[in-house]
Protein backbone atom coordinates (compact mmCIF):
# COMPACT_ATOMS: atom_id res chain seq x y z
CA UNK A 1 0.00 0.00 0.00
CA UNK A 2 1.31 3.41 -0.94
CA UNK A 3 1.72 5.74 2.04
CA UNK A 4 -0.07 9.04 2.16
CA UNK A 5 0.98 12.60 2.69
CA UNK A 6 0.30 14.17 6.02
CA UNK A 7 -2.59 16.54 6.56
CA UNK A 8 -1.71 20.02 5.43
CA UNK A 9 0.75 18.97 2.74
CA UNK A 10 -0.32 20.33 -0.68
CA UNK A 11 -1.87 17.58 -2.72
CA UNK A 12 -0.38 16.61 -6.05
CA UNK A 13 -1.98 15.74 -9.37
CA UNK A 14 -3.01 19.04 -10.93
CA UNK A 15 0.04 19.07 -13.20
CA UNK A 16 -0.21 15.38 -14.11
CA UNK A 17 -1.50 14.56 -17.57
CA UNK A 18 -4.70 12.60 -17.00
CA UNK A 19 -5.67 9.55 -19.10
CA UNK A 20 -8.62 11.53 -20.46
CA UNK A 21 -6.22 14.16 -21.81
CA UNK A 22 -4.03 11.50 -23.42
CA UNK A 23 -6.93 9.80 -25.20
CA UNK A 24 -8.37 13.15 -26.29
CA UNK A 25 -5.00 14.11 -27.78
CA UNK A 26 -4.77 10.83 -29.70
CA UNK A 27 -8.30 11.31 -31.01
CA UNK A 28 -7.65 14.91 -32.07
CA UNK A 29 -4.38 14.07 -33.86
CA UNK A 30 -5.93 11.22 -35.84
CA UNK A 31 -9.04 13.31 -36.58
CA UNK A 32 -7.02 16.26 -37.92
CA UNK A 33 -4.62 14.05 -39.88
CA UNK A 34 -7.40 11.89 -41.31
CA UNK A 35 -9.40 14.96 -42.34
CA UNK A 36 -6.35 16.55 -43.98
CA UNK A 37 -5.53 13.37 -45.93
CA UNK A 38 -9.16 12.99 -46.98
CA UNK A 39 -9.41 16.59 -48.19
CA UNK A 40 -6.11 16.27 -50.09
CA UNK A 41 -7.08 13.02 -51.80
CA UNK A 42 -10.59 14.19 -52.75
CA UNK A 43 -9.28 17.55 -54.01
CA UNK A 44 -6.55 15.88 -56.07
CA UNK A 45 -9.02 13.39 -57.54
CA UNK A 46 -11.61 16.02 -58.42
CA UNK A 47 -8.96 18.29 -59.98
CA UNK A 48 -7.74 15.60 -62.36
CA UNK A 49 -11.25 14.33 -63.03
CA UNK A 50 -12.30 17.81 -64.18
CA UNK A 51 -9.06 18.66 -65.97
CA UNK A 52 -8.90 15.45 -67.98
CA UNK A 53 -12.61 14.89 -68.45
CA UNK A 54 -13.85 13.73 -71.81
CA UNK A 55 -15.12 16.51 -74.06
CA UNK A 56 -16.89 16.50 -77.39
CA UNK A 57 -14.85 17.00 -80.52
CA UNK A 58 -11.14 16.45 -81.00
CA UNK A 59 -8.72 15.41 -78.31
CA UNK A 60 -7.38 18.69 -76.80
CA UNK A 61 -4.19 16.91 -75.69
CA UNK A 62 -3.38 15.21 -78.98
CA UNK A 63 -0.42 17.52 -79.62
CA UNK A 64 0.70 17.66 -75.98
CA UNK A 65 1.09 14.01 -75.07
CA UNK A 66 2.29 10.93 -76.89
CA UNK A 67 -0.31 8.28 -76.35
CA UNK A 68 0.87 4.64 -76.56
CA UNK A 69 -0.68 2.30 -79.07
CA UNK A 70 -2.16 -1.04 -78.13
CA UNK A 71 0.61 -3.30 -76.83
CA UNK A 72 3.20 -0.52 -76.36
CA UNK A 73 4.63 0.54 -73.03
CA UNK A 74 4.05 4.20 -72.14
CA UNK A 75 7.05 6.47 -72.24
CA UNK A 76 7.98 9.57 -70.27
CA UNK A 77 6.73 10.06 -66.73
CA UNK A 78 8.78 10.62 -63.60
CA UNK A 79 10.45 7.22 -63.44
CA UNK A 80 8.62 6.19 -60.30
CA UNK A 81 9.72 9.19 -58.24
CA UNK A 82 6.15 10.12 -57.36
CA UNK A 83 5.47 6.62 -56.09
CA UNK A 84 8.72 6.60 -54.13
CA UNK A 85 8.02 9.97 -52.53
CA UNK A 86 4.42 9.02 -51.73
CA UNK A 87 5.36 5.75 -50.06
CA UNK A 88 8.34 7.33 -48.28
CA UNK A 89 6.35 10.21 -46.79
CA UNK A 90 3.47 7.89 -45.88
CA UNK A 91 5.85 5.48 -44.14
CA UNK A 92 7.43 8.28 -42.11
CA UNK A 93 4.03 9.57 -41.02
CA UNK A 94 2.68 6.12 -40.12
CA UNK A 95 5.79 5.06 -38.18
CA UNK A 96 5.83 8.37 -36.30
CA UNK A 97 2.17 7.97 -35.38
CA UNK A 98 2.74 4.42 -34.18
CA UNK A 99 5.68 5.45 -32.00
CA UNK A 100 3.86 8.46 -30.54
CA UNK A 101 0.65 6.51 -29.88
CA UNK A 102 2.56 3.64 -28.26
CA UNK A 103 4.45 5.99 -25.95
CA UNK A 104 1.21 7.74 -24.98
CA UNK A 105 -0.55 4.46 -24.21
CA UNK A 106 2.50 3.21 -22.29
CA UNK A 107 2.25 6.32 -20.10
CA UNK A 108 -1.42 5.55 -19.39
CA UNK A 109 -0.56 1.90 -18.67
CA UNK A 110 2.30 2.62 -16.28
CA UNK A 111 0.97 5.77 -14.63
CA UNK A 112 2.91 8.90 -13.69
CA UNK A 113 5.98 8.88 -11.49
CA UNK A 114 5.37 11.52 -8.82
CA UNK A 115 8.60 12.73 -7.23
CA UNK A 116 8.30 13.95 -3.66
CA UNK A 117 4.54 13.41 -3.46
CA UNK A 118 2.31 10.48 -2.63
CA UNK A 119 -0.80 9.29 -4.41
CA UNK A 120 -3.95 7.57 -3.19
CA UNK A 121 -4.63 3.86 -3.50
CA UNK A 122 -8.20 2.56 -3.30
CA UNK A 123 -9.20 -1.08 -3.57
CA UNK A 124 -12.15 -1.68 -5.89
CA UNK A 125 -14.10 -4.93 -5.52
CA UNK A 126 -16.86 -5.88 -7.92
CA UNK A 127 -19.71 -8.19 -7.00
CA UNK A 128 -23.14 -9.05 -8.28
CA UNK A 129 -24.30 -6.35 -8.76
CA UNK A 130 -22.38 -3.47 -7.25
CA UNK A 131 -18.99 -2.02 -6.33
CA UNK A 132 -17.18 -1.73 -3.01
CA UNK A 133 -14.44 0.85 -2.48
CA UNK A 134 -12.01 0.15 0.35
CA UNK A 135 -9.74 2.94 1.59
CA UNK A 136 -6.35 2.56 3.31
CA UNK A 137 -7.90 2.87 6.78
CA UNK A 138 -10.30 0.00 6.06
CA UNK A 139 -13.33 2.19 5.42
CA UNK A 140 -15.61 0.59 2.85
CA UNK A 141 -18.10 2.60 0.81
CA UNK A 142 -20.41 2.19 -2.15
CA UNK A 143 -19.46 5.65 -3.46
CA UNK A 144 -15.96 6.37 -4.68
CA UNK A 145 -14.95 9.72 -3.19
CA UNK A 146 -11.69 11.27 -4.36
CA UNK A 147 -10.11 14.72 -4.20
CA UNK A 148 -9.67 16.98 -7.18
CA UNK A 149 -6.18 17.22 -8.67
CA UNK A 150 -4.82 14.13 -6.95
CA UNK A 151 -3.54 10.96 -8.56
CA UNK A 152 -5.84 8.08 -7.60
CA UNK A 153 -4.59 4.52 -8.13
CA UNK A 154 -7.12 1.71 -8.21
CA UNK A 155 -6.55 -1.95 -7.38
CA UNK A 156 -9.47 -3.69 -9.05
CA UNK A 157 -10.66 -7.25 -8.37
CA UNK A 158 -13.87 -9.26 -8.14
CA UNK A 159 -15.56 -11.30 -5.43
CA UNK A 160 -17.46 -13.62 -7.76
CA UNK A 161 -17.46 -13.47 -11.59
CA UNK A 162 -15.71 -11.38 -14.24
CA UNK A 163 -16.58 -7.69 -14.16
CA UNK A 164 -15.04 -4.61 -15.74
CA UNK A 165 -14.79 -1.31 -13.88
CA UNK A 166 -14.92 1.87 -15.92
CA UNK A 167 -15.54 5.59 -15.51
CA UNK A 168 -16.20 6.82 -19.07
CA UNK A 169 -15.90 10.54 -18.37
CA UNK A 170 -12.46 10.05 -16.79
CA UNK A 171 -11.31 7.48 -19.39
CA UNK A 172 -10.38 4.84 -16.83
CA UNK A 173 -11.16 1.16 -17.32
CA UNK A 174 -9.89 -2.08 -15.76
CA UNK A 175 -10.87 -5.75 -15.65
CA UNK A 176 -12.17 -7.12 -12.35
CA UNK A 177 -11.11 -10.76 -12.23
CA UNK A 178 -11.61 -13.12 -9.26
CA UNK A 179 -8.30 -13.91 -7.58
CA UNK A 180 -6.39 -11.28 -9.55
CA UNK A 181 -5.74 -7.55 -9.20
CA UNK A 182 -5.73 -5.13 -12.11
CA UNK A 183 -4.19 -1.69 -11.67
CA UNK A 184 -5.58 1.55 -13.07
CA UNK A 185 -5.28 5.24 -12.25
CA UNK A 186 -6.79 8.62 -12.97
CA UNK A 187 -6.83 12.22 -11.85
CA UNK A 188 -9.79 14.58 -12.10
CA UNK A 189 -9.36 18.31 -12.56
CA UNK A 190 -13.01 19.25 -12.04
CA UNK A 191 -15.27 18.58 -9.08
CA UNK A 192 -18.58 16.87 -9.66
CA UNK A 193 -20.29 13.50 -9.66
CA UNK A 194 -19.45 10.93 -12.30
CA UNK A 195 -20.67 7.36 -12.77
CA UNK A 196 -18.76 4.10 -12.69
CA UNK A 197 -20.19 1.23 -14.70
CA UNK A 198 -19.58 -2.44 -15.34
CA UNK A 199 -18.51 -3.19 -18.92
CA UNK A 200 -18.52 -6.98 -18.68
CA UNK A 201 -21.80 -8.85 -19.07
CA UNK A 202 -22.04 -10.49 -15.65
CA UNK A 203 -25.65 -11.50 -15.15
CA UNK A 204 -29.21 -10.25 -14.98
CA UNK A 205 -28.29 -7.18 -12.93
CA UNK A 206 -25.43 -6.05 -15.16
CA UNK A 207 -27.27 -2.95 -16.39
CA UNK A 208 -27.77 -1.63 -12.84
CA UNK A 209 -24.21 -2.31 -11.69
CA UNK A 210 -23.26 1.34 -11.33
CA UNK A 211 -21.69 3.45 -8.61
CA UNK A 212 -21.33 7.22 -8.12
CA UNK A 213 -17.85 8.74 -8.26
CA UNK A 214 -17.66 12.03 -6.37
CA UNK A 215 -14.74 14.36 -7.05
CA UNK A 216 -14.48 16.77 -4.11
CA UNK A 217 -12.40 19.82 -3.27
CA UNK A 218 -9.28 18.72 -1.43
CA UNK A 219 -10.18 20.27 1.93
CA UNK A 220 -13.68 18.74 1.87
CA UNK A 221 -12.27 15.34 1.02
CA UNK A 222 -9.71 15.64 3.78
CA UNK A 223 -12.46 16.38 6.33
CA UNK A 224 -14.58 13.50 5.06
CA UNK A 225 -11.74 10.98 5.18
CA UNK A 226 -10.69 12.09 8.66
CA UNK A 227 -14.20 11.29 9.88
CA UNK A 228 -14.37 7.78 8.45
CA UNK A 229 -13.89 4.71 10.63
CA UNK A 230 -12.08 1.65 9.36
CA UNK A 231 -14.27 -1.43 9.56
CA UNK A 232 -12.19 -3.98 7.66
CA UNK A 233 -9.35 -6.15 8.94
CA UNK A 234 -10.09 -5.14 12.52
CA UNK A 235 -9.11 -1.49 11.98
CA UNK A 236 -11.50 0.87 13.72
CA UNK A 237 -11.63 4.52 14.63
CA UNK A 238 -8.64 5.24 12.44
CA UNK A 239 -8.37 8.78 11.23
CA UNK A 240 -6.16 10.36 8.68
CA UNK A 241 -3.41 11.01 11.21
CA UNK A 242 -3.21 7.37 12.31
CA UNK A 243 -2.50 6.22 8.74
CA UNK A 244 0.04 8.89 8.05
CA UNK A 245 -2.45 11.36 6.66
CA UNK A 246 -5.63 11.17 4.67
CA UNK A 247 -5.78 10.95 0.91
CA UNK A 248 -7.68 14.22 1.03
Amino acid sequence: MVPHSAIGVPLHGGDVRAPADVFNSIFEVFLVLGTAVGVLVVTYTLYHAIKYRETAGEDPYADKVERPSMGEMPTGGSGGRKVFYSFGISAIIVVSLIAWTYSSLAYVEDGPQIAGEEDITVQVEGFRFGWAFIYPNGHEASTLKVPRNRVVRLEVTSRDVFHNFGIPELRVKADAIPGQTTDAWFTASETGTYQAKCYELCGSGHSVMVAPVEVMPQDEYQSWYAGTNGTQNGSSNQTAASVGGAPA
